[in-house]
């Protein structure tokens, strides 16, 4: 490590530009600058900590390790290197090696929100949550605005089933990094659930298209407290929001909002209505599909499909921008056990470019890829009305089939979202669904092989 001298000035000043060229989204530039100071100075802790952190935004993990370790050897007692090289080996899977720096970091700086953050989630990802909530209250009482572990402590409460806590903690995430506003800046109040019998409540579809599908449920008890609900969702999602009794009017751009009294994200209604684990509301089904839609699917679905053959839907992959995805998502591959049971069809619904796997797929069972047929959720709908079964992992399919009442085997990862909580096999939000989970990090073949044995068990 250099000392202070002739060259301290300069090298810092380079530091500073690649960090300006970084803040700024220009990561080659970054990279360039640092590359260069590393040919001087190939052992700087400084420059190999930057250096680690702009690969690592450039997704070269493995690099970024490598660097954060040279850091970390030249000054072992920096407790920034470890927090970071925490944060990069969970993202990694490395969840060991993230344990060990984390608990360094903390160790080295037990006063720092940051380092207590990243632990708390490296035992979340391991399951251990009750430490992950005890880490997630520490880095709150040390920074009490810490939005990210407010939302841990959300996601942990949540999944222990400790709903009352947790889902006032969960109202902390709109003031995440990086989270939009559920709605444009507003005079209006958030609705708290008290009655309005003259006046309008305004709900948002405020996440994914899955979390939407869960709460949407919620609209017919707004509507008997309020005189007039309105809901702000996507194109995509209306044929299921407006199937919700006591909506008046359902739009997509916020130029058609009407005058609105209050508002209320859909994902704040189990907060406003106290739910917990007795009155999760369940009216399953609570989601059709159009009839016009369901003749002919039924007409195409004969025609693909022998007669007297199981029909299960698959879906093995989610959105790959969610944050998990590395997680929650499998190959078609690990689905093969499925592929060569006798006696079924498969019938694939998955969208996007993990679409491209149903070429490789090679079995007993016929697999029928239905996923560039389908133009909306009217399409999935009637295609779920008619399968015998489905088997998918934590995506939106999942949560339309539990909507629907239609029998869903739920693939989990090792850590789940929190709405399927744990050390269960069903769901308190979805009657009809069965969940399968990884008993370790990374492995699909037992959950797989149960899964198995239930399709084989239909009748």
């Amino acid at each position: 490590m250099p000392r202070a001298g002739d060259q301290a000035g300069p090298l810092a000043a380079r530091l500073a530009a690649a960090a300006a060229r970084e803040a700024a989204g220009d990561l080659e530039a970054a990279e360039d600058i640092l590359s260069a100071v590393l040919m001087e100075a190939p052992d700087h802790p400084d420059a190999l900590h930057q250096a680690a952190l702009v690969s690592f935004a450039r997704m070269r993990r493995r690099e970024a390790v490598s660097r954060l370790e040279r850091a970390i050897a030249a000054a072992p007692g920096t407790p920034l290197f470890h927090r970071n090289l925490c944060e990069i080996q969970r993202a990694r899977g490395e969840l060991d090696s993230a344990l060990h720096h984390g608990r360094t970091a903390v160790a080295l700086a037990p006063h720092d929100p940051g380092a207590a953050y990243n632990l708390c989630v490296v035992h979340s990802d391991r399951m251990e949550i009750e430490e992950a909530i005890r880490l997630a209250r520490r880095a709150i009482a040390l920074d009490p605005g810490m939005a990210g572990a407010h939302f841990e402590l959300a996601e942990g409460l949540l999944l222990n089933g400790r709903f009352a806590e947790g889902w006032e903690e969960y109202e902390w995430r709109f003031r995440l990094p990086n989270v939009a506003p559920p709605l444009p800046q507003t005079d209006r109040p958030q609705w708290d659930g008290a009655p309005l019998p003259g006046g309008t409540v305004l709900l948002i579809a405020d996440q994914g298209f899955g979390d939407s599908i869960q709460f949407c449920r919620y609209i017919p008890q707004v509507a008997r407290r309020c005189a007039r609900v309105v809901v702000a969702c996507s194109i995509e999602l209306q044929p299921i929001i407006r199937q919700q009794s006591g909506l008046a009017f359902c739009f997509d751009r916020w130029e058609q909002a009407p005058a609105f009294d209050a508002y209320c994200p859909l994902s704040g209604l189990p907060r406003v209505f106290g739910t917990d684990l007795p009155s999760v509301p369940a009216p399953v089904p609570y989601v059709a599909p159009p009839p016009a839609k369901v003749g002919p699917w039924a007409a195409r679905l004969d025609g693909l499909v022998p007669r007297g053959m199981k029909r299960v839907g698959i879906v093995w992959a989610g959105r790959p921008t969610h944050g998990n995805d590395l997680n929650r998502s499998m190959p078609l591959e690990a689905l093969t056990p499925l592929g060569e049971m006798e006696g079924v069809a498969l019938i694939s619904l998955q969208m996007g470019a993990a679409m491209a796997q149903v070429a490789h797929h090679y079995g007993p069972a016929p697999l029928m890829n239905l996923g560039a047929e389908i133009a909306d959720f009217t399409d999935t709908m009637a295609i779920l009305h008619l399968l015998d079964h489905v088997v998918a992992v934590d995506t939106s399919i999942v949560h339309l089939a539990g909507a629907m009442g239609r029998p869903v085997s739920v693939l989990l990862p090792f850590a789940p979202d929190w709405r399927w909580m744990r050390d269960r096999d069903d769901s308190p939000w979805y009657p009809t669904a069965r969940l399968f989970r990884q008993p370790a990090p990374g492995d699909w073949a037992e959950p797989v092989r149960r899964v198995c044995a239930q399709v084989a068990r239909l009748p």
